[in-house]
């Protein structure tokens, strides 16, 4: 069953805009001097996008990705809206992470923001075979989707409700353990989801300190994706690792 938390303080989620700005003119600052120590080894690399986001937004992500090494995709399902563009039963992400899996002759990892993240963990749920780990950014499986700002945004663009037991269904599934190694990349000064609803026990915890609007653009994001592509994977890592802005 998932938590029951606050939302965030209105005071951080009227900083939203500007600091989602300011993270776009941090990306452009930092962007050169990313690569630094970092080395992909080709693996695939599905990005899941957040609610009604498409793969546009992650642009900056797959190629930075590419760039060190990784065979960095997009999902493919144009925007996000939830069961609507995924189907009920996810049918369609699944059949899409099976596609890049036998074309890559591996299992696939998977990186999701926000609503992707939590997608994510569905699939890794019901499709361990498919997937060789899971990342989560700023994607608040571990609580009641009453812990954010959006859920009625949520309710509006995909047609479900919170409280409707297909989506607390899908909701406890999404909070179990996972079945492959997974990290949550979350912060705990996110405007728009609390941070604590988007991390766990079951994986390797990262913070960053970020907003939520524009967060797959976040330099120190993009860097902490990079080192967990780059590091054998765990099963549970107890320890948090921090990352902080300047």
């Amino acid at each position: 069953m998932t938590a029951l938390l606050p939302p965030p303080p209105l005071t951080l989620t009227f900083r939203e805009w500007p600091r989602a700005a300011m993270t776009v003119a941090r990306l452009a600052l930092r962007w050169r001097r990313l690569d630094a120590g970092q080395s992909g080894d080709g693996r695939p690399v599905m990005i899941l996008p957040g609610m009604f986001n498409s793969d546009r937004s992650n642009v900056a992500l797959r190629t930075y990705l590419r760039r060190i090494g990784h065979d960095a995709r997009g999902w493919g399902l144009g925007r996000n809206f939830g069961s609507r563009t995924v189907g009920m039963e996810a049918e369609r992400l699944v059949a899409q992470v099976a596609s890049l899996a036998a074309e890559a002759g591996q299992p696939v990892t998977l990186v999701g923001v926000s609503l992707g993240g939590i997608m994510a963990r569905l699939v890794a749920h019901r499709r361990p075979d498919l997937v060789r780990e899971v990342v989560t950014i700023s994607s608040p499986y571990a609580a009641h989707p009453r812990a954010t700002r959006v859920w009625r945004a949520f309710e509006l663009l995909t047609g479900e409700r919170v409280d409707d037991p297909h989506v607390a269904a899908l909701a406890t599934e999404v909070v179990r353990p996972l079945p492959v190694p997974g990290t949550a990349i979350w912060s705990a000064s996110d405007g728009l989801v609390a941070g604590a609803a988007c991390r766990g026990g079951d994986c390797r915890e990262i913070e960053v300190h970020s907003g939520h609007l524009a967060v797959q653009l976040h330099p120190d994001v993009l860097v902490a994706v990079a080192k967990t592509l780059g590091t054998p994977p765990t099963p549970v890592i107890s320890a948090k690792a921090g990352i902080n802005s300047g």
